[in-house]
């Protein structure tokens, strides 16, 4: 149990890192085929629509999350945090997300995450 909150716990420091970095190679690593991802403002999008999001570039800068609290399920698990982050305006702003993570054939994959937050 804990080796799996410990992995758990990079991917998620990686997907954090991947959103600010637009790193979808990373995100392609590690999100399920799947994946649905829910903006801020209620807009859904699935896996190819979220990479192609990424991959535009972060909006924010500074974006760093604390309060992590892995909650794990056997095969399944579910992170809560909040990030912390400066909007394109430069106003310092908090937010949380909840990301859903299964293991699948052996590897862990985010199958889902909410964001909330302004101006992300």
């Amino acid at each position: 149990m804990q080796k799996d909150i410990e992995t758990l716990t990079t991917l998620n420091h990686d997907f954090v890192k991947s959103v600010q970095g637009a790193d979808v190679k990373r995100f392609d690593e590690i999100l399920a085929k799947d994946f649905l991802f829910t903006n801020p403002d209620g807009s859904l999008y699935n896996r190819a629509e979220f990479l192609d999001l990424i991959g535009k570039g972060a909006r924010i800068s500074e974006l760093r999350e604390d309060q992590v609290n892995v909650r794990l399920f056997g095969d399944f698990a579910i992170i809560h945090a909040r990030i912390q982050y400066r909007s394109k305006a430069g106003i310092e702003r908090i937010g949380r997300y909840t990301d859903d993570w299964a293991r699948r054939d052996g590897k862990w994959l985010c199958v889902s995450a909410h964001t909330s937050g302004e101006d992300l």
